[in-house]
């Protein structure tokens, strides 16, 4: 929900870590590409990371939803004010 919110406010370009992951070479050649990339987890396992690291990307900012007190719920969606408390968060950190 961070990176439709970004992408819609156009803060940033969403995209599709499953295709990078998948080795969907246009995807893949948009995150070796050399832009600035924001990678969003949204728990410690971080399969984003991971999936940019399989093609030797790095993210220029990388944040872990549950590092910002947004759990991850089988089945439900994020409690809409925990997201937005996230969101203002992540926000601030990319002004730094």
């Amino acid at each position: 929900m961070i990176a439709i919110k970004m992408d819609r406010e156009k803060t940033a370009e969403m995209s599709c870590i499953a295709g990078v992951g998948g080795d969907v070479k246009p995807l893949v050649k948009t995150a070796k590409s050399g832009r600035d990339i924001i990678a969003i987890d949204g728990c410690p396992l971080c399969c984003v990371k991971s999936c940019l690291a399989k093609h030797d990307v790095q993210p220029k900012h990388h944040f872990v939803l549950s590092d910002f007190n947004v759990p991850k719920k089988k089945g439900a969606d994020p409690d809409p004010v925990l997201y937005m408390n996230a969101y203002e968060q992540i926000l601030q950190l990319l002004k730094c």
